[in-house]
Formats: structure tokens, sequence, C-alpha cells
């Protein structure tokens, strides 16, 4: 059921390796973005894994793929400029493979910044997930008069992400339905469960 293929997708920089799910034809086709490759993220930290499982579970073709510089994705890291555009590539690939399906986008932490830039500009996206996007630390501002349904996943006991912060800037966005995890951290360690339920509690 939540079989994984190994791969090298085209990107701006060279090769972007990738984790392909390749799920329902029929179902919206979601591209995954981890967090912050200088403090360690890659595509196989533990909250992207458990958020690809989420949508893998209800049917969802899911990719999952490392920015450039990660692991064995060519390029070096580009201050989020080009991680947008290793996301806006992702995408691409994404409806390559479902030409017949609408795309999704879902982002954690830094990985809300640069995706969610591609889904922005790409009209194909019909919908946005970010878990806890670090608005603290990157404007979102590209994200203003955006209309597109954005699910959000905050944590109340966030270390890197101030909840205050992050509740405020959702409710400045009409079309943000925000999900507050009460007594979670950053990396969700004792509320994986119930970080996967609000991801998906909007569908």
């Amino acid at each position: 059921m939540h079989s994984h293929q190994p791969l090298f997708l085209p990107g701006p920089a060279g090769r972007l390796q990738a984790l392909y799910h390749q799920g329902d034809e029929h179902l919206p086709a979601v591209v995954i973005c981890h967090p912050h490759p200088q403090y360690g993220g890659t595509m196989r930290n533990k909250v992207v894994y458990w958020m690809a499982r989420a949508f893998e579970s209800q049917g969802h073709p899911v990719l999952r793929f490392n920015f450039r510089g990660v692991e064995q994705s060519d390029g070096i890291w580009d201050g989020g400029v080009g991680e947008a555009d290793d996301a806006a590539a992702a995408l691409e690939w994404m409806h390559g493979m479902h030409p017949e399906s609408s795309l999704w986008l879902a982002g954690f932490s830094f990985g809300c910044y640069a995706g969610l830039q591609a889904a922005h500009a790409d009209s194909r996206v019909e919908r946005m997930f970010a878990v806890a996007p670090a608005v603290n630390m990157w404007s979102f501002d590209f994200l203003d008069q955006e209309t597109r349904p954005l699910t959000v996943v905050a944590a109340t006991a966030d270390e890197i992400v101030p909840f205050d912060q992050l509740q405020q800037w959702g409710e400045s966005h009409p079309a943000v339905s925000f999900h507050t995890i009460a007594g979670a951290g950053h990396f969700f360690p004792a509320h994986m469960e119930a970080m996967m339920s609000a991801l998906i509690a909007d569908l």
C-alpha cells in the first residue's frame, strides 16, 4: 500500500533525488517539500514521512524529493530561491505522471516557504498544506492574495515557530484553515497521529 519507487527527476540545478508512490490516478497528486537542508532536513524527515503516509493512506499519488544539494540531489543550497524552483520542477514532473489529475502541494517548516512559492505560481495546484510554516524566518507575503484552500497545522509548543505569530498570520489570510495541535513541538514527536489527522481534516 505504501510502496515507494526511488528515482531522479530533472531539476533546474541537475537531478533531484525522489521517492514516488503511484497511488490512484483518479485522485489529486501530492508533492511534499522537506524542512531546511542546512539543519538536516531531507525527504526522509519523520514529519515528511508521516505526511506522505497520511496522503498515501487516502490513495493519493505522492512525491517526496530532496532539494538541491541534499543527499544525492545535484546542486548547492540557494537560500530558498533555487529550492522554490526545485519544487516547481517536482510539480512539473508530477503533472507529467498524472496529467489528468489536479495537483496539491504540502510542506513542512522551510518546505512550506519553498513549496508554497512554487504552488502559488502554478495554476494547476488546487490545494495547499503547510505544517509548522516558518513565518518567523521567511516572508510569506506572496500568499497575501491567495484564494486557493490552504490547510495550516500549528503546534502550540513549537520551539522554532512561535505559535502566537503563526496563529496571527493564519487569521490574516482568509484562505487558511487553521488546525492546532495542543502541546506539540515543532517536530510533533508525541503528536504525529494528531498532525496526520489535522493534515487531511479538510478533505
